[in-house]
């Protein structure tokens, strides 16, 4: 563990992984904390329970906005639990100076997703710090969900399922991207930020056996089939022809040497679904605008317990490790 604190630290990938486990889970250690999942699972599984912050620059970008992000954000981690978003919190730290009709613009995103979710804000707080203090501004949600499916865990994958991802990776980051270093493009590209609980509330409602959920956000797929190899002593094999990117990411990639498959995203997920159920979960998964690219990418093996393996399509194979470093700094 270092002596002080990189911006590598907050990636989601193995710099992240080292100060929550070292640092926070150390003190905090318990029976819930340790199941590591989206929302933690409380009230004798009835509820489920998340929090999150958000400090993205900038805070108005293609697609969304931090007040989208930071609604998108809290409730798509209790709908991975198979949860219906049902109360936030929201707390706010503006720094002085901040106009007053952006924080109206970021107030009204927030409110317009929170209906989509079908959820409420029942409570808050509002801090105001110097100028300097802060940037601009920085969000905290916290969100409490109703569990209408109970089981779901990222502790529980087997060879008996196969793994789907909803839509194109890595927009959600290469869209910051275009926006901070202020480059045109002539493409639609824009962040994959959306509410996530009408997707799930469609699959649960078809009886789909859903193993584990995971919104693909910080360090991306990557992270989270590297976290669900270990949780659940696995080998995930994956075709990399099947990722769906998009061309504009590819470009982005290309062009810095980023991997798609690490770059963060706010609407993509991964599911862990039984193999019967997987054809019939992308098909309804399809019936969605935004997941014409649902697929399945992966399956589950024994061939090497807690790693993530990706095939070429020219027939070799490499280990698809957690990511390290911080590609982008301040995306969510």
């Amino acid at each position: 563990m270092t002596k002080t604190i990189s911006l590598a630290c907050g990636n989601g990938g193995e710099e992240n992984n080292e100060l929550i486990s070292k640092v926070f889970y150390k003190a905090f250690k318990n029976e819930i904390l340790d199941k590591s999942e989206d929302a933690a699972i409380i009230h004798n599984g009835e509820l489920a329970f998340s929090t999150d912050s958000f400090t993205v620059s900038p805070l108005f970008f293609a697609g969304a906005d931090i007040g989208k992000l930071a609604v998108c954000g809290t409730c798509n981690d209790l709908a991975m639990m198979g949860a219906k978003p049902k109360y936030l919190t929201c707390s706010v730290i503006i720094e002085e100076g901040f106009e007053t009709r952006e924080l109206e613009r970021i107030v009204r995103s927030m409110k317009k997703e929170l209906e989509i979710n079908g959820a409420i804000v029942v409570s808050g707080d509002t801090k105001v710090v110097p100028r300097g203090s802060v940037d601009k501004i920085f969000i905290n949600t916290s969100g409490i969900g109703e569990v209408i499916k109970k089981g779901i865990s990222s502790n529980n994958i087997t060879k008996d399922d196969v793994i789907i991802i909803n839509r194109d990776v890595g927009c959600h980051g290469a869209a910051i991207f275009v926006a901070r270093e202020g480059i045109e493009m002539s493409s639609s590209l824009k962040s994959d930020c959306e509410s996530l609980y009408p997707q799930v509330k469609a699959l649960l409602d078809a009886g789909i056996k859903i193993t584990a959920m995971r919104d693909a956000t910080r360090g991306g797929v990557s992270a989270v089939l590297n976290e669900w190899s270990r949780q659940s002593n696995v080998c995930i094999e994956v075709e990399e022809e099947s990722i769906p990117v998009s061309d504009e990411v590819k470009g982005i990639c290309e062009m810095l040497g980023f991997e798609a498959a690490s770059l963060a995203n706010e609407g993509t997920f991964v599911l862990a679904v039984n193999h019967e159920d997987a054809p019939r979960a992308v098909e309804i998964l399809k019936t969605f605008e935004s997941c014409s690219r649902a697929t399945i990418i992966a399956k589950v093996t024994d061939t090497h317990p807690k790693k993530v393996v990706l095939n070429s399509s020219w027939g070799t194979s490499r280990f698809l490790d957690t990511p390290s470093g911080e590609l982008l700094p301040r995306i969510c």
